[in-house]
């Protein structure tokens, strides 16, 4: 029922995404606990007749204690419906902190996850991982990197690593709440994002964004498309789509509810006349879409033309952040947050807009 939900929607809505499908990216949650045959529904319904040969870059989000249950055959499976990219989420080497988190996988899973992917074929791996959890010492943050670091199959081409962040009504803010949790604090969370920082340059990996690093020529295509503010096409409960014609910039979301997704999408005809019950829009001002730019853009190591900085956010705020070294010059009359201030991005980009 779900996959016909979701082919029914992208029917309804594929023509959003009438400049072209350049990837593909299949997450959002854990999509490798549908049965194969259920993902390859998707794959087909969402590729019509054109398959993936056209796309640039396909990813799906994987675990791996379910890349362990399927094992070589499921694997191989993925690489034969068209994905050359897998992200799996790994957030630990440890397994003391994989126990807390509720992960249902061990480090040696994840390790032997990581094999199947490899001896299947694919070339083409992002890894997960998380920093700043209070418990999690240095060296127990020094051990996942060497241990990422050492992979049997080689190097993955690229590492996403965020800091851990209690979401408002999650459980960890539940714990927080009851005493049962305490954040770490910023010298903590700084000092494993330069640990992280280091490791990483002297691995090879280009450091492209605040929590991304790749390979050079494994950056993520899709995911760079979201910092540059290219539009895109989200399906599925709670799928989030920016949707633009150059002067129009409009965000849309679906709301989460399964259960109302699958009963609104239980046809097309259905879908036509319900699809304001799940679909929620607004259009972004040029205010918003201008201060957007420069939040995206200055995540990324190519930064934003100086000129266009000065132009859409606060000139002063660009002398003082030049001045400062929270800013540099970069070629091409670009500006860029330097990496040694990467942590306190989010800091130096306020006092910009």
């Amino acid at each position: 029922m779900f996959a016909g939900a979701l082919a029914n929607e992208y029917a309804l809505r594929k023509e959003d995404a009438a400049g072209g499908t350049a990837t593909l990216y299949i997450g959002g949650g854990t999509p490798s606990v549908l049965p194969l045959s259920v993902l390859s529904r998707i794959i087909r319904s969402v590729t019509d007749d054109a398959g993936t040969d056209g796309l640039r870059e396909f990813t799906v989000e994987v675990n791996p204690d379910d890349i362990l249950r399927g094992g070589p055959e499921y694997a191989g499976a993925l690489l034969s419906a068209g994905v050359d990219r897998i992200s799996m989420g790994v957030q630990s080497f440890d397994d003391g902190l994989l126990k807390w988190m509720n992960r249902r996988h061990t480090s040696g899973d994840a390790e032997r996850a990581y094999g199947i992917l490899r001896q299947a074929g694919f070339r083409n791996i992002s890894l997960d991982l998380i920093f700043g959890i209070s418990q999690m010492s240095d060296a127990i943050w020094n051990e996942t990197l060497d241990r990422i670091l050492s992979l049997p199959g080689g190097l993955p081409e690229h590492i996403s690593a965020y800091q851990l962040s209690v979401e408002p009504g999650s459980a960890l803010d539940r714990m927080v709440a009851r005493g049962r949790y305490t954040e770490a604090d910023e010298g903590q969370c700084g000092r494993q994002y330069e640990m992280l920082c280091d490791r990483m340059g002297r691995a090879g990996y280009r450091h492209y964004e605040v929590s991304n690093f790749a390979i050079p020529g494994h950056e993520a295509v899709h995911n760079s498309a979201y910092w540059s503010g290219s539009p895109y096409l989200g399906l599925g409960p709670g799928a989030h789509s920016y949707l633009t014609d150059g002067k129009r910039h409009v965000r849309c979301w679906n709301r989460q509810s399964v259960k109302k997704y699958v009963d609104v999408y239980s046809s097309i005809e259905n879908g036509r006349a319900r699809q304001d019950e799940i679909l929620e829009a607004e259009e972004l001002s040029a205010g918003q879409t201008a201060m957007e730019r420069i939040m995206l853009s200055l995540r990324t190591d190519s930064g934003i033309p100086e000129a266009e900085l000065r132009n859409i956010g606060n000139p002063h705020g660009v002398d003082r952040m030049l001045l400062s070294g929270n800013l540099v010059r970069i070629p091409g009359g670009r500006v860029r947050i330097p990496e040694n201030r990467f942590f306190i991005s989010d800091a130096v980009i306020s006092d910009l807009v």
